[in-house]
Protein backbone atom coordinates (compact mmCIF):
# COMPACT_ATOMS: atom_id res chain seq x y z
CA UNK A 1 0.00 0.00 0.00
CA UNK A 2 1.01 3.36 -1.02
CA UNK A 3 -0.20 6.88 0.22
CA UNK A 4 -0.33 9.94 -1.91
CA UNK A 5 -0.94 13.19 -0.63
CA UNK A 6 -1.63 15.19 -3.51
CA UNK A 7 -2.01 19.34 -2.84
CA UNK A 8 -2.85 22.28 -5.19
CA UNK A 9 -1.48 25.50 -3.84
CA UNK A 10 1.72 26.85 -3.22
CA UNK A 11 3.28 25.20 0.29
CA UNK A 12 4.19 28.87 2.19
CA UNK A 13 3.80 27.99 5.38
CA UNK A 14 7.19 26.45 6.57
CA UNK A 15 5.33 25.27 9.68
CA UNK A 16 2.66 23.47 8.85
CA UNK A 17 4.07 22.40 6.11
CA UNK A 18 7.05 20.62 8.16
CA UNK A 19 4.14 19.34 10.57
CA UNK A 20 2.79 17.61 7.61
CA UNK A 21 6.03 16.03 5.98
CA UNK A 22 6.96 14.92 9.72
CA UNK A 23 3.37 12.89 10.24
CA UNK A 24 4.19 11.57 6.77
CA UNK A 25 7.63 10.57 7.68
CA UNK A 26 6.43 8.51 10.57
CA UNK A 27 3.64 6.72 8.70
CA UNK A 28 6.24 5.68 6.29
CA UNK A 29 7.67 3.17 8.67
CA UNK A 30 4.26 1.34 7.76
CA UNK A 31 3.42 2.34 4.20
CA UNK A 32 5.47 4.13 1.75
CA UNK A 33 4.35 7.87 1.64
CA UNK A 34 4.67 10.91 -0.88
CA UNK A 35 3.25 14.60 -0.90
CA UNK A 36 3.63 16.69 -3.70
CA UNK A 37 2.08 19.94 -5.27
CA UNK A 38 -0.07 19.40 -8.19
CA UNK A 39 -1.26 21.89 -10.46
CA UNK A 40 -5.42 21.16 -11.11
CA UNK A 41 -5.03 22.02 -15.01
CA UNK A 42 -2.11 19.43 -15.62
CA UNK A 43 -3.34 16.92 -12.62
CA UNK A 44 -1.92 13.26 -14.11
CA UNK A 45 -2.74 11.58 -10.78
CA UNK A 46 -6.14 9.95 -12.29
CA UNK A 47 -4.26 8.11 -14.93
CA UNK A 48 -1.26 7.33 -12.47
CA UNK A 49 -3.05 5.42 -10.19
CA UNK A 50 -5.66 3.63 -11.91
CA UNK A 51 -6.62 1.46 -9.00
CA UNK A 52 -6.31 3.48 -5.66
CA UNK A 53 -8.88 5.15 -3.71
CA UNK A 54 -9.15 8.65 -4.24
CA UNK A 55 -10.15 10.55 -1.69
CA UNK A 56 -10.84 14.20 -2.01
CA UNK A 57 -11.01 16.96 0.99
CA UNK A 58 -14.35 18.67 0.65
CA UNK A 59 -16.33 20.63 3.04
CA UNK A 60 -19.36 19.16 1.88
CA UNK A 61 -17.97 15.24 2.16
CA UNK A 62 -18.29 12.99 4.70
CA UNK A 63 -17.13 13.59 8.11
CA UNK A 64 -15.71 10.47 9.72
CA UNK A 65 -14.14 10.57 13.17
CA UNK A 66 -10.89 8.80 13.59
CA UNK A 67 -12.30 5.62 14.33
CA UNK A 68 -13.79 5.25 11.07
CA UNK A 69 -11.15 6.91 8.84
CA UNK A 70 -8.81 4.03 10.34
CA UNK A 71 -11.33 1.67 9.69
CA UNK A 72 -11.25 2.79 5.91
CA UNK A 73 -7.58 2.68 5.80
CA UNK A 74 -7.62 -1.04 7.42
CA UNK A 75 -10.17 -1.86 4.06
CA UNK A 76 -8.19 -0.33 1.70
CA UNK A 77 -4.77 -2.11 3.45
CA UNK A 78 -6.77 -5.26 3.02
CA UNK A 79 -7.55 -4.49 -0.95
CA UNK A 80 -4.04 -3.49 -1.41
CA UNK A 81 -4.75 -0.44 -2.93
CA UNK A 82 -2.80 2.56 -3.25
CA UNK A 83 -4.72 5.68 -1.56
CA UNK A 84 -4.19 9.10 -2.95
CA UNK A 85 -4.99 11.81 -0.68
CA UNK A 86 -6.32 15.23 -3.11
CA UNK A 87 -6.83 18.80 -1.04
CA UNK A 88 -7.78 21.75 -3.23
CA UNK A 89 -6.08 25.08 -3.12
CA UNK A 90 -7.88 28.32 -2.37
CA UNK A 91 -10.44 27.86 -4.86
CA UNK A 92 -11.26 24.12 -3.76
CA UNK A 93 -11.14 21.68 -6.19
CA UNK A 94 -11.92 21.26 -10.19
CA UNK A 95 -16.25 20.41 -9.66
CA UNK A 96 -15.26 17.57 -12.14
CA UNK A 97 -12.80 15.93 -9.78
CA UNK A 98 -15.69 15.24 -7.72
CA UNK A 99 -17.86 12.63 -9.51
CA UNK A 100 -14.19 10.45 -9.83
CA UNK A 101 -13.68 11.00 -6.06
CA UNK A 102 -13.53 7.06 -4.14
CA UNK A 103 -15.37 9.57 -1.34
CA UNK A 104 -15.43 12.99 -0.15
CA UNK A 105 -14.24 13.79 3.13
CA UNK A 106 -14.55 16.45 5.29
CA UNK A 107 -12.11 17.22 7.81
CA UNK A 108 -14.46 19.48 9.85
CA UNK A 109 -17.73 22.13 9.04
CA UNK A 110 -15.15 24.41 9.78
CA UNK A 111 -12.84 26.40 6.90
CA UNK A 112 -9.03 25.70 7.25
CA UNK A 113 -6.28 27.44 5.42
CA UNK A 114 -5.20 24.45 2.97
CA UNK A 115 -1.88 23.77 3.91
CA UNK A 116 -3.49 23.65 8.00
CA UNK A 117 -5.76 21.17 6.39
CA UNK A 118 -3.20 19.35 4.45
CA UNK A 119 -1.23 19.05 8.41
CA UNK A 120 -4.74 17.65 9.97
CA UNK A 121 -4.91 15.08 7.13
CA UNK A 122 -1.43 13.72 7.65
CA UNK A 123 -1.81 13.11 11.44
CA UNK A 124 -5.11 11.27 10.98
CA UNK A 125 -3.07 9.31 8.02
CA UNK A 126 -0.14 8.40 10.81
CA UNK A 127 -2.99 8.28 13.44
CA UNK A 128 -5.05 5.27 11.71
CA UNK A 129 -2.03 3.37 11.18
CA UNK A 130 -0.75 3.84 14.85
CA UNK A 131 -4.35 2.41 15.94
CA UNK A 132 -3.96 0.00 13.14
CA UNK A 133 -0.44 -1.12 14.24
CA UNK A 134 -1.11 -1.13 18.39
CA UNK A 135 1.16 2.03 18.82
CA UNK A 136 0.89 4.03 21.65
CA UNK A 137 0.32 7.42 19.68
CA UNK A 138 -3.53 7.13 19.69
CA UNK A 139 -4.27 6.66 23.57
Amino acid sequence: MRIYVYFAGKPRDEHANALAAEFLKRTSRWAKCEMREVNPQRAEFWEKHPTAAFVLLDPAGKRWDSAEFAARVREWEDQSRDVVFVLGGHDGLPEAWRGRATVLLSLSPMTFPHELARAMLAEQIYRAFATLRGHPYPR
